[in-house]
């Protein structure tokens, strides 16, 4: 096997890091299935259009949908820092700082019915998406000065 990760760079708390994204999407699906099915009438893959954040199984659904939409945004940089051989220590922070933003947005979604903007979670959205855009500039800084 080729490693094309250099020796001096350790990946594992990026990787946990990584492991806990993936982890919680896992556990939003889990948790938005189980609200969506409990509902009286259930229509496999709708959500009532009716609902709005007073919902539990809107704010399950949304919760899971925004998570959708941004882990690719997250994971594919995440990934190529690593088979770059960016930094592992940064890596590791941006990772950590997405991951926990994205917990802590989940919890406050679930948590707090609010149709308020800004809402609570929405300076969490705001964390993730700040580590996210550092990870995309450091990133292309990192590849800029590589030799590929």
């Amino acid at each position: 096997m080729i490693d094309v990760v250099s020796e001096t760079n350790n990946y594992g708390v990026a990787m946990w890091g990584i492991w806990m994204i993936v982890f919680t999407a896992l556990a939003q699906t889990m948790i938005a299935t189980i609200a969506h099915r409990k509902q009286p009438v259930y229509v496999p893959g709708q959500v009532d259009t009716e609902l709005g954040h007073s919902s539990f199984v809107f704010r399950s659904h949304r919760t899971f949908q925004n998570t959708l939409e941004n882990l690719l945004l997250m994971l594919g940089p995440a990934f190529l820092a690593i088979l770059s051989d960016m930094d592992a220590y940064w890596l590791g922070i941006l990772v950590w700082v997405y991951a926990l933003a994205r917990l802590v947005h989940m919890a406050l979604y679930y948590m707090i019915a609010t149709e308020k903007n800004p809402s609570p979670r929405s300076y969490f959205f705001m964390i993730g998406l700040v580590s996210n855009l550092v990870l995309v500039v450091m990133l292309a800084v990192h590849m800029a000065a590589s030799d590929f």
